[in-house]
């Protein structure tokens, strides 16, 4: 048992650290939204410029108190301890981060890639990188609808709603940045691998 949880530990904070990595080195310099929580934290950051990370912390804390009711206490205690982590990956890095010439459609791809793998092993280990994340999960758990195709479609809403304070073309990347990261959450979502939680998920109530 402890040797399960701790797998699970160690697999929730790579992640974590997975997902701050693609955030801050990969798609926030190109103001690319990860998803609706990174999507309004940008606009929080654009509007009352608050650094990226804690903008982040803010906007997950709010559906954490929802995610609380419905999925219980460790479930919610592992995802603060995933978005904190995050978040505190993304100040850190994004503090210390030099610009430099970027190959815009490699930054998108590795950065979609690394998200995708990141927010795969958090819903894995029971846990999740919260925002849009907890209410997707809470559809997906009642309809029984992979859970990144959920994911996709309201953060494509959020991305609308991002759109007024970056350029539209950049909304276009995120939805792409999107499309190629639920993908690959769904796939480790329903790999078939026997170090991973198969018959438990963790995020499921009932």
């Amino acid at each position: 048992m402890m040797t399960k949880s701790l797998q699970n530990l160690t697999f929730i904070l790579i992640g974590a650290v997975l997902q701050g990595v693609a955030m801050s080195i990969f798609l926030f310099p190109h103001n690319i939204p990860s998803g609706g929580a990174a999507g309004l934290a940008i606009i929080l950051n654009h509007w009352f410029h608050l650094p990226l990370g804690f903008s982040l912390w803010v906007v997950n804390f709010a559906f954490l108190v929802l995610a609380l009711k419905y999925f219980g206490y460790t479930w919610t205690i592992r995802t603060m301890l995933s978005v904190t982590v995050t978040s505190v990956t993304v100040s850190m890095i994004t503090s210390g981060l030099h610009i430099y010439d970027r190959i815009f459609l490699v930054d998108m791809l590795v950065g979609s890639a690394l998200f995708g793998i990141g927010v795969g092993l958090l819903i894995r280990n029971g846990a999740s990188s919260g925002g849009m994340v907890i209410p997707a999960l809470m559809i997906a758990n009642k309809y029984q609808w992979p859970p990144g195709r959920v994911m996709l479609w309201m953060n494509f809403l959020i991305f609308l709603f991002t759109a007024t304070v970056i350029d539209l073309k950049i909304v276009i990347y995120a939805i792409i940045c999107q499309s190629i990261s639920t993908n690959i959450i769904d796939f480790i979502y329903h790999l078939k691998i026997p170090t991973f939680t198969a018959n438990n998920y963790g995020w499921r109530k009932k």
